[in-house]
């Protein structure tokens, strides 16, 4: 008999976790209480590359002189027909996935799922009916959703998450956005693009915090390049209605700062509450996630949690290999989640792209290591296509020279970071990185670059006095 599975959640780590577990022969079930693709697809990753690539497309067609097209008459933007286009795009990637449970036979329930014991899942179906689903395993994939801090007055038109900015209802002449982390800083390219008056307000002393410092501060000059105005080191600690429709933001600095529009981007809360967690003794953290180990199991056995409700890197992709994980577990299997060599993507205006350590996490660990760059300015492809700015940043193990981190800020970021989460997760050294044949005219001949750079024999950059090759940091 084939074992039974029952999975809460169809979001990047159920769907994913479904699809290979039927690959493998079991019985699969999921339950799903919105709509197959989770956050990602529905209101986070795909939509917004979406209104980002619109964003990207009138920028284009705004520089096209420089490029000898003339466009007659002024660019301008058509929201309904952006809108238009990000929801087919998600409407396309939906019915993918129920293809994909079709096509192996995974059963889907559309209601919301909890556990009465560790081996039952009561669903309340959409039409109001409950059904109870038994299975031998279960894996948890519930996903998070944007926190809503208290006093901040969340109605959905004048004060917003991410999830009402991504339906782009309309444009605001300006827009405050609370928080200059991943979601914050994309939208903050988002709408001004589209013409709205952008300030952003960071507790922290940078945006993009998690990032390497020299790609945040590349990332801090676009955002003055676009008038897009960062105040860091504040807190928002009043938010109240004017007398004239707007929103009136006091900081702890005493800045009042009105708007037509407040964005809090600051963080997720884990979707893990009405599951019946406590009632079968799956223990949870202070953040509400679920706690797992390396095999993502929970501390009962034959459950399983993935993804954003672990609370381990709210990502997409580590959802689903999660996902993969705990299906192999949960089939007989031996795997633990390895996160040494995870990449991540941010789609600002220009992108980032990063894998491995930063150059601030080496110092706090002490760890010895050298470190290359090389500016994307000193491509020819990037002259070609009008995108000098940005970076490549290199840090390889002083005494090996195995690869330790690879940050990448600037056209097409996302795409290439993965020679580095290669070189990383092979134990790859940047001499060997540097020392394999890149395509030219192409923008990954950066990474060979800067790859040179760690060693300090770059083709194209130029000899910096008083530094001596292999020049080491701590």
């Amino acid at each position: 008999m084939p074992i039974k599975l029952t999975i809460i959640g169809a979001g990047p780590g159920g769907y994913v976790a479904a699809v290979r577990a039927a690959q493998k022969g079991a019985q699969v079930t999921v339950v799903e209480a919105a709509e197959v693709g989770g956050t990602c697809l529905n209101w986070g990753c795909i939509p917004t590359k979406a209104l980002i690539a619109s964003a990207e497309a009138l920028e284009r067609a705004r520089n096209a002189p420089d490029f000898g097209i003339e466009v007659p008459g002024e660019v301008g933007i058509n929201i309904g027909k952006i809108r238009e286009r990000k929801d087919k795009i998600v409407s396309t990637q939906v019915k993918g996935i129920r293809g994909l449970f079709r096509s192996w036979g995974v059963d889907l329930i559309e209601g919301r799922g909890s556990l009465i014991s560790p081996d039952v899942v009561r669903v309340v179906q959409k039409d109001g009916m409950t059904m109870d689903v038994k299975s031998d395993r279960v894996i948890i994939a519930t996903g998070s959703r944007p926190a809503r801090p208290a006093g901040f007055p969340f109605d959905g038109e004048s004060v917003i998450t991410s999830d009402d900015a991504v339906q782009l209802k309309r444009i605001p002449k300006s827009l405050l956005i609370v928080g200059a982390g991943v979601i914050g800083s994309e939208f903050a390219f988002i709408y001004r693009s589209f013409g709205a008056e952008v300030t952003m307000v960071e507790m922290l002393p940078r945006a993009l915090s998690t990032e390497d410092e020299e790609m945040s501060a590349i990332i801090e000059r676009e955002f003055k390049k676009s008038k897009i105005k960062l105040i860091a080191n504040v807190r928002v600690e009043k938010v109240e209605k004017t007398g004239d429709g707007m929103m009136a933001a006091t900081l702890s600095n005493g800045q009042r700062i009105e708007t037509g529009m407040i964005l809090v981007s600051i963080g997720r809360s884990m979707n893990s509450q009405k599951l019946g967690l406590e009632a079968v003794g799956v223990a949870m953290g202070g953040r509400g996630e679920i706690i797992v180990n390396g095999k993502m199991e929970t501390g009962v056995p034959g459950i399983y949690a993935v993804g954003d409700v672990t609370g381990k890197a709210l990502l997409a992709h580590v959802a689903s290999h999660q996902g993969l994980a705990a299906v192999e577990n949960a089939l007989g299997g031996d795997e633990t989640m390895d996160y040494t060599a995870v990449p991540s993507g941010i789609f600002t205006m220009p992108e980032i792209g990063s894998v491995g350590l930063r150059e601030h996490q080496a110092v706090e660990q002490g760890v010895k290591y050298r470190v290359g760059r090389f500016p994307y300015r000193a491509l020819g492809k990037a002259h070609v296509t009008g995108e000098i700015t940005g970076m490549v940043k290199i840090l390889s193990d002083e005494a090996t020279d195995k690869v330790l981190g690879v940050h990448i800020c600037g056209a097409h970021a996302t795409d290439m970071m993965h020679e580095g989460a290669l070189a990383i997760t092979t134990g790859t050294t940047a001499r060997q990185l540097g020392g394999m044949i890149h395509a030219h005219p192409t923008f990954s001949e950066a990474i060979m670059e800067a790859a040179e750079d760690v060693h300090k024999t770059a083709i194209h950059v130029p000899k910096s006095s008083g530094q001596q090759a292999g020049e080491s940091r701590q």
